[in-house]
C-alpha cells in the first residue's frame, strides 16, 4: 500500500490552479478540514477600480501631463518672432563750450527690427512639434507603464490572499494531525514520537500562517499606496482564476506603432529637425533700422536708416551642424535597435503569458485532483493505522505544495500577460500625422 500511495504522488505533476481554495474532498468516516474564509470581508475590490483610484492620483500622470502642456506652451514659443527694439540716443549734451548744456543737443529715436533668415522660424517650430510630440507618447508610456504596475500589485495582493487561505487550511489540517496523533499515541497505536512530530507540523503551519498574514498585510499597503487610498473588502477572485484557453502558435510579432517604436521615432524626428536648425543658424539674421534726428540749434530733423548684419568670424555654426548631424545618425541607431529590443520581448513575454497560462489551466486537471486524493486517503489510511505519519505529512505536504504552485503560476500568468499588454500598446495618434 504505501508503495502504491509512493508512486501515486511521484505520478503527480506541479501544477497550478483555480482550486487553489478547494478543501479536500469530504470522506464518509473522516474529519473533513475546511478551509477558513478569509478575514477581509465584503464586496471584491476589483483591478478596474484600482485603476480608475491610480490614474486619479497617480504623481507619474501627473508629471506627464506638465511636460505634455511645457512644450505646447513650448511650441508658442518656438513660433514667435523677435521683439523690435527702440533706442532713444542723445548726443552732444553736457560737454565743455559751444557743446554746454543741451543747446548743441541732437537727440536720435530709432526703431530696429531683427529679420530672421533661414527658415529659422519654421526650424524651431519643427523641433518644437517634434518635442510636443514625444512629450505626448511619454503621457501614454506613463499611463501603460502605470497600469502595469496596478495590475502586478493587484496579482500579489491576490495571490498573497490566496495563500493565506492555503496556510489556514494547512493550520487547520495540522491540528487535526495533532489531534489524531495524540489519540492513537494515548491508545497504544503509535509512539509518543508521532505527537511530537505533530507538534512540529503545527508550529510550522501556524508560522507559515503568520507569515502569510503579514504578507496580506504588506502586498495591500503596497497596491493601497499606488492607488492612493486604503480599500476595504477581498479582491476579485475569479479575476484571479480567469485563465483563457491558449493554442496553437504565438501571434504573429510586428513592433510598428508600439509605444516603445513611437518613442523611439519622436526622437529621430526630433533629432531630425535639430538638425535643420542647425543649419538654418548659419544664415546670419538682418537687423533693420529707421528713425528720426533732431538737432537742437536749428530745431531740424533728419532721417535715419541702419542695416547691420553679424560677420561668422569665429561662430560659423559648422560644429552645431557636425553636432546635430552625429545626433541624428545615434537617434537612427537607436530606433533599430528599439525594433530589434522590442520584437524580442514581445516574443518572451507571448512565450511567458502562454507557458503560465498552460500552467494555470492545468488546474482542473490531475495534478491538483491527484494530490487531494492522495491527501485523502493519507488521512484515512492513518487514522485506521494503514499508514505510517511520515506518508500522511509527505500527502500533506505534496498538496500544499501543489495549491502554491497553483497560486504561482496564476500569479506568473497576469504578471507575463501585463507585461505583454505593456509591450504591444499601441502609441496614441498625434494630431497632424
Amino acid at each position: 500500500m504505501h508503495r502504491l500511495f509512493a508512486a501515486l504522488l511521484a505520478a503527480t505533476p506541479c501544477a497550478s490552479i483555480a482550486q487553489a481554495q478547494t478543501a479536500p474532498p469530504a470522506d464518509a468516516g473522516a474529519t473533513q478540514p475546511q478551509v477558513a474564509a478569509p478575514a477581509i470581508s465584503g464586496p471584491a475590490f476589483t483591478v478596474d477600480r484600482a485603476l480608475e483610484l491610480a490614474g486619479v492620483v497617480s504623481p507619474a500622470l501627473e508629471a506627464a501631463s506638465a511636460d505634455v502642456r511645457a512644450a505646447e506652451a513650448g511650441r508658442r514659443v518656438a513660433g514667435l518672432r523677435p521683439n523690435p527694439t527702440i533706442t532713444v540716443e542723445a548726443e552732444n549734451v553736457a560737454g565743455s563750450g559751444q557743446y554746454r548744456g543741451t543747446q548743441s543737443l541732437e537727440a536720435t529715436t530709432s526703431l530696429a527690427l531683427p529679420l530672421e533668415l533661414g527658415g529659422k522660424r519654421s526650424a524651431r517650430i519643427a523641433v518644437a512639434d517634434a518635442r510636443t510630440d514625444r512629450a505626448t507618447i511619454q503621457a501614454a508610456i506613463a499611463k501603460a507603464d502605470l497600469r502595469l504596475s496596478v495590475i502586478r500589485a493587484y496579482a500579489e495582493a491576490a495571490s498573497a490572499e490566496r495563500r493565506l487561505v492555503i496556510a489556514r487550511d494547512q493550520a487547520h489540517i495540522a491540528g487535526e494531525g495533532r489531534r489524531a496523533a495524540r489519540v492513537r499515541v494515548q491508545a497504544g497505536r503509535a509512539s509518543p514520537l508521532e505527537a511530537e512530530r505533530a507538534n512540529v507540523a503545527l508550529v510550522n503551519a501556524e508560522a507559515a500562517l503568520v507569515r502569510e498574514e503579514r504578507a496580506v498585510e504588506v502586498s495591500r499597503f503596497t497596491l493601497s499606496r499606488i492607488i492612493g487610498q486604503p480599500f476595504a473588502g477581498p479582491l476579485d477572485a475569479n479575476w484571479f482564476d480567469h485563465v483563457p484557453a491558449t493554442h496553437g502558435p504565438l501571434r504573429p510579432i510586428d513592433s510598428t506603432g508600439t509605444l516603445m517604436m513611437a518613442a523611439a521615432n519622436a526622437d529621430f524626428a526630433s533629432a531630425d529637425a535639430s538638425v535643420r536648425l542647425a543649419r538654418s543658424q548659419r544664415i546670419p539674421d538682418l537687423t533693420l533700422g529707421a528713425g528720426a534726428r533732431r538737432f537742437e540749434q536749428t530745431n531740424d530733423t533728419a532721417a535715419i536708416f541702419s542695416l547691420s548684419i553679424p560677420i561668422p568670424l569665429f561662430n560659423n555654426g559648422r560644429a552645431a551642424v557636425s553636432q546635430a548631424t552625429a545626433e541624428r545618425q545615434s537617434a537612427d541607431a537607436r530606433r533599430r535597435l528599439a525594433a530589434i529590443d522590442v520584437d524580442q520581448a514581445v516574443a518572451w513575454a507571448q512565450a511567458e503569458a502562454a507557458n503560465a497560462a498552460t500552467n494555470a489551466a492545468a488546474a482542473s486537471g490531475p495534478a491538483l485532483a491527484a494530490a487531494e486524493e492522495a491527501a485523502r486517503i493519507a488521512r484515512i489510511g492513518y487514522r485506521e493505522g494503514k499508514f505510517g505519519q511520515l506518508d500522511l505529512l509527505d500527502a500533506e505536504r505534496t498538496l500544499a505544495q501543489t495549491r502554491a504552485a497553483a497560486v504561482d503560476a496564476l500569479l506568473s500568468y497576469h504578471v507575463a500577460q501585463a507585461q505583454l499588454e505593456r509591450l504591444t500598446a499601441r502609441a496614441p495618434i498625434i494630431q497632424g500625422e
